[in-house]
C-alpha cells in the first residue's frame, strides 16, 4: 500500500502543477483573445488531466481513509476547488467582458495558490497559519 501511496501522491501532485500551467497558459491567452483559449484541443487536455487529477485525488482519499468534510483543511481546499473552478470558467469565457476576465483569472490563480499552500501545511490557513 507504501508503493501505491507514493504513487498516487506523486501522480497527484506531477497533475496539479501541470493543471496549473495550463489553466495560467489558458488564461495568458484568453485575455488577449479569448476565442483561441478555448480550442477544442485545449479543452479536452485540460478535461483529461483534471480527470486524472480528481481520479488521484480520490485514490489518495481512499488509501488514507480521509473525510474532506471532517478534515478541514481538505474542506478548504475543496471549497477553493469550487471557486477556482467558477472563477476560472468566466476567466476563459469569451463572452465575459475583458476586465471581468481579468479580475476573474486573477482570483483564479490566487485560489489556485491558496490551494497550493493549504496542501503543502495541511492546515486550512496554509501558510497563513502562522497569523492565527
Amino acid at each position: 500500500m507504501a508503493n501505491a501511496y507514493a504513487f498516487i501522491k506523486g501522480l497527484h501532485v506531477s497533475l496539479v502543477l501541470v493543471s496549473g500551467a495550463l489553466f495560467l497558459l489558458r488564461g495568458l491567452i484568453a485575455l488577449p483573445r479569448p476565442r483561441w483559449a478555448r480550442a477544442r484541443w485545449l479543452r479536452i487536455l485540460s478535461q483529461v488531466i483534471d480527470t486524472g487529477l480528481l481520479l488521484a485525488a480520490l485514490g489518495l482519499l481512499f488509501i488514507l481513509a480521509l473525510n474532506p468534510f471532517s478534515t478541514p483543511w481538505l474542506l478548504t481546499k475543496l471549497l477553493l476547488l469550487l471557486a477556482y473552478i467558477g472563477a476560472g470558467y468566466f476567466a476563459l469565457n469569451p463572452t465575459t467582458p475583458f476586465k471581468r476576465r481579468l479580475l476573474c483569472f486573477i482570483a483564479a490563480v490566487l485560489c489556485f495558490l491558496a490551494m497550493l499552500s493549504v496542501a503543502q501545511h495541511h492546515h486550512p490557513l496554509g501558510a497563513l497559519r502562522i497569523l492565527a
